[in-house]
C-alpha cells in the first residue's frame, strides 16, 4: 500500500469515527482534498483511490492542474481568497466558491453569470484581522444579498479557525459556526483542516479540507 493510499484510508477511518462519536453518519461529511501545490498525478492518484472533491487556493494553479486532470470528473471549489479580476475565469472551472467574503464580491459574481451557481460565505471572528472573511456582525446583510441574488446559490458557509496548537482549544470556535450555520438555515459547513477536523466534524462540519494528512508535507 503507498503512502498516499494509506493516508487515505486512514483519513477515512477518523472520518467516520469522528462522525459517529456526534452520532453522524459517514456519509455526511465529506472530504475534500486540499491540493494547493500538489502537483497533478497526484491528485489524479488520490482520485483513482476514491477522492471526488478539491480545494483549491489560486485561480490560475487550478487552471493548469484541471487541464491535467481532465476527464475525471472531480468537483474542485475555490477555498482561496478571490479577486475580482478573476472572478470570471473562477466560475468556469470550479465547482463551487467557498470564499465570498464581502457584498461586492457576491454582486460581481452574479452579474457575471447566467445560471444557478453554489457559493459559500467565509466568516472570520474578529480575531482574526488579517483573514479574508466577512465579521459575524455583517453576516446577516451578506446572506440576505445572496439570497436575493438571481443566480448565486448559498450552499454553506466556510471558516478557516484560528490555529490552536490543541484542537480541543478550537472547539468553541467551531461550535459558532455551527450555531450560525443552524440559525441561517443553510445546509453546508466547511471547517477542519488536518490538524483538527475531528474536533470540528464533533461540532458539525459538512464538508473538512485536508492537505497534510493527506498528501503529506509540501515544498
Amino acid at each position: 500500500m503507498s503512502g498516499l493510499e494509506e493516508n487515505y484510508r486512514r483519513l477515512l477511518d477518523r472520518i467516520g469515527t469522528a462522525a459517529a462519536r456526534s452520532g453522524r453518519d459517514r456519509a455526511q461529511v465529506r472530504l475534500v482534498g486540499a491540493t494547493k501545490r500538489v502537483e497533478a498525478a497526484r491528485i489524479r492518484r488520490a482520485i483513482e483511490l476514491g477522492l471526488n472533491d478539491i480545494g483549491e487556493n489560486r485561480v490560475q494553479e487550478a487552471e493548469g492542474k484541471l487541464a491535467a486532470l481532465a476527464p475525471t470528473g472531480v468537483r474542485c471549489h475555490l477555498i482561496g481568497h478571490l479577486q475580482s479580476n478573476k472572478a470570471r475565469r473562477a466560475l468556469d472551472l470550479f465547482t463551487s466558491i467557498q470564499s465570498v467574503d464581502s457584498f461586492e464580491l457576491a454582486g460581481r459574481l452574479d452579474r457575471m453569470l447566467d445560471r444557478r451557481f453554489p457559493v459559500f460565505i467565509q466568516i472570520r471572528s474578529a480575531e482574526e484581522s488579517t483573514r479574508s472573511g466577512v465579521l459575524e456582525s455583517d453576516l446577516p446583510q451578506l446572506v440576505q444579498a445572496v439570497r436575493d441574488s438571481r443566480w448565486l446559490d448559498l450552499d454553506g458557509f466556510m471558516a478557516i479557525p484560528p490555529f490552536f496548537e490543541d484542537p480541543e482549544d478550537g472547539r468553541l470556535c467551531f461550535r459558532r459556526l455551527r450555531e450560525l450555520r443552524d440559525a441561517h438555515d443553510v445546509r453546508e459547513l466547511s471547517m477542519g483542516m488536518s490538524h483538527d477536523f475531528e474536533v470540528a466534524i464533533e461540532e458539525g462540519a459538512t464538508q473538512v479540507r485536508i492537505g497534510t494528512a493527506l498528501f503529506g508535507e509540501r515544498t
